[in-house]
């Protein structure tokens, strides 16, 4: 889907489906419309987590003096990226890093007007956790239900309503009860599992990293105790391997020549020296006969670890191939799939491209666009015109090789993959294999718009 943030880092060897607090890494991104707050919410958790240079505030400080600012204004801390917009440099997500006691993340900051819902996906492609930022002025407007789908259809597993701007409202309780029900039935409208609110004020700091004393009906957690608590990942050991083949290992001579490996990361589940496994999309079957990890044997590899794997058998294996435990998914070569298209030029019916699915890349032709999505309404309305920019719809691919794909809403990697123009190489589409937001909104929209969609 985008730039892989994934730590490839081995868990501890001692409690290898355990998570070490001090280790535990969150990726999260954060949305919200336009003038909600979002850069000074993004400032005020660096500020107050302790995450801020020295020479960064003493930047922001001046800045903010010189505009007649006596407190420093946070939202300065991201006006770095924006002058480099200025220079000419394209920056679709910023990406923030930090860290405290108890957890590390990285943040997506991703830019919440409608034109950039491409940029939201992108985001929010690996994060675990989405922070919806709303103004307690407005309450939810069509910006906020954009971005709920947006996080329902990449099936981020933790959403964050964060009800900014209290102090504008006088810390009122029903006004934030209000928004957080409204929100909240909308996304579980959308398959969304979960949904945590928060009133908040970033401007003064209010339940962003300490308790707002201004707001003693409220008692959940503030914004950064809830992000340094939420789960992290699942347990591997309760989903089936899945091992894209990066790179065969296969010296030609000296003492290993006989050594055949197949090297890459495993990206769901655990392996074991002696699990049976499927070679797709041939379908051979044979057993793991070994682990190679950091250069040392191992009897067990777990997600997200880069190993080399070894298998009992000679059998055909290459770049591209997956190595699959337990129940290994059909390969196909019709592909229908929920799509978000990237580029200014429209996706049709008819265009051919190139089909990206983890390691392995295929010719594809997009055969049918049966609709695209309107976010705003959750309408399905037809595309004769193909997938503009942004758009978010149902596309029908014809691929020239079988592929191994897993539905998207099991495996968020395995199930999903990217359309490339075979001509230059370029992103055009990130495509998620099966229904998008779930069955119940599948439900909810057939009634509405009668059968001819079914």
């Amino acid at each position: 889907m985008s730039t892989d943030l994934h730590n490839d880092s081995p868990a501890p060897a001692e409690n290898p489906f355990g998570e070490a607090s001090a280790t535990a890494l969150l990726r999260f991104a954060t949305a919200g419309s336009v003038d909600d707050g979002k850069s000074t919410l993004v400032g005020r958790l660096l500020h107050d987590s302790k995450s801020v240079l020295t020479d960064q505030l003493e930047a922001v400080e001046h800045a903010s003096r010189r505009r007649g600012q006596e407190a420093p204004d946070l939202a300065l801390l991201t006006d770095g990226l924006r002058a480099e917009r200025e220079q000419g440099i394209t920056i679709d997500v910023a990406y923030r890093y930090f860290a405290t006691p108890r957890r590390r993340f990285i943040l997506a900051d991703t830019p919440g007007h409608v034109q950039y819902t491409r940029n939201m996906v992108t985001g929010a492609s690996t994060a675990e956790l989405a922070v919806v930022l709303v103004d307690a002025r407005n309450g939810v407007v069509e910006q906020t239900r954009r971005h709920a789908a947006v996080a329902a259809l990449l099936r981020v597993p933790h959403v964050v309503l964060a009800v900014n701007k209290m102090d504008l409202v006088e810390y009122a309780e029903p006004v934030f009860a209000a928004i957080a029900e409204e929100f909240s039935a909308y996304a579980a409208s959308l398959g969304v599992p979960e949904v945590t609110a928060v009133p908040i004020s970033a401007l003064a700091g209010d339940n962003v990293v300490e308790p707002s004393a201004h707001m003693d009906w409220y008692g959940g957690p503030t914004l950064l105790e809830h992000l340094e608590t939420v789960p992290v990942g699942s347990d591997p050991s309760a989903e089936p391997a899945r091992f894209p083949v990066q790179y065969v290992i296969r010296p030609q001579s000296g003492e290993y020549r006989d050594y055949r490996g197949y090297a890459g990361r495993l990206t769901s589940g655990v392996l074991r020296t002696g699990d049976p496994v499927t070679v797709l999309p041939s379908g051979l079957t044979t057993t793991v006969a070994g682990i190679d990890a950091l250069g040392e044997e191992t009897d067990i590899a777990w997600a997200p670890q880069s190993v080399t794997v070894r298998l009992a058998d000679d059998i055909d294996v290459s770049r591209g191939d997956l190595i699959a435990g337990g129940a290994a998914p059909e390969p196909v070569k019709d592909v229908e799939a929920t799509v978000c298209h990237l580029h200014d030029r429209p996706l049709r019916v008819g265009d051919r491209v190139l089909l990206k699915h983890t390691t392995r890349t295929v010719r594809a032709l997009v055969k049918e666009i049966p609709y695209r999505v309107d976010i705003d309404t959750l309408e399905r309305r037809g595309a004769p015109e193909g997938l503009a920019v942004n758009d978010i719809g149902r596309v029908v691919l014809r691929t020239a090789e079988p592929l191994a794909l897993d539905e998207y809403a099991d495996h968020r990697y395995t199930g999903a993959f990217l359309l490339i123009d075979p001509a230059d190489g370029t992103t055009l589409t990130a495509g998620m294999a099966g229904e998008a937001f779930g069955t119940a909104l599948h439900d909810a929209v057939t009634q509405d718009e009668g059968e001819d969609w079914v």
